[in-house]
């Protein structure tokens, strides 16, 4: 067994993932609301090797751990800046939290893209159509008319002087184990210990832009390229020596 050769593929493996990770961050900068996807390195034993197995005295002290490189994936949360917009059925989120949107199967999804807008029919949605939903457990429905509509810090909605309920904002104690999918909207999976934002600080007319720095995703694009290209090398040098070897022993 050549280790450094199955070393080498192992990295190649991981160096695939960061650029899959570092590419969707490059598509999704401008989302509103989206949340870096981030991954870490770290080295897995995966056996040991007697580096001299024929020595009459072969024993621990031969022995080395054959190490490889393993690719965990996760979620930067830090906030985006927040950008203002001047439009009334925009709102950022100060803090923590999520917006609560429903889908039409029921399905709850939690996001920080506040681009909400108006259907004919008059509910409040956001991206995909989604309803926007009020603490309660309600969609919101915007009165006929031309009334103003008010945002309050707390999250509630007024249209005129009739108020229409507060923004759901939920907040989780293991944001970690949110599930990711497309326009950086998020679905629960297990133990995410989510609890409502009684008090949340939510600013009309503007919307959180994501956290990716487009400039350093550009910079960690080189550097996988060159990190795959030297491991290309190592494996192409651990090829010409094996064979070199098979030819001398004929």
């Amino acid at each position: 067994m050549n280790v450094g050769l199955y070393q080498s593929a192992a990295t190649l493996s991981a160096l695939e993932r960061w650029q899959d990770v570092v590419s969707q961050n490059i598509t999704s900068a401008q989302t509103s609301g989206y949340r870096k996807r981030t991954i870490q390195f770290s080295s897995e034993v995966a056996g040991k090797w007697n580096i001299n197995p024929s020595a009459k005295n072969a024993g621990r002290e031969n022995e080395h751990e054959v190490l490889f490189t393993r690719a965990t994936n996760g979620i930067n949360f830090l906030h985006g800046e927040t950008q203002p917009t001047r439009r009334d059925l925009d709102v950022a989120i100060q803090g923590e939290g999520f917006f609560e949107l429903k889908g039409p199967d029921g399905q709850k999804f939690y996001t920080r893209n506040g681009e909400f807008r108006m259907t004919p029919e008059r509910l409040l949605v956001a991206g995909a159509g989604l309803q926007v939903m009020t603490a309660s457990g309600d969609a919101v429905t915007l009165r006929p008319g031309t009334d103003p509509i008010t945002i309050n810090r707390d999250g509630s909605i007024i249209q005129g002087a009739v108020p229409l309920g507060k923004l759901a904002v939920h907040s989780f104690d293991h944001p970690q184990n949110l599930i990711a999918i497309a326009g950086g909207m998020f679905i629960e999976g297990n133990n995410t210990g989510k609890h409502s934002v009684d008090d949340p600080e939510i600013m009309q007319g503007y919307i959180e832009a994501s956290n990716v720095q487009s400039l350093r995703e550009m910079v960690d694009l080189v550097l996988i390229a060159r990190a795959y290209e030297a491991n290309q090398k190592i494996i192409t040098s651990i090829d010409q020596q094996m064979g070199k070897a098979l030819e001398a022993l004929g």
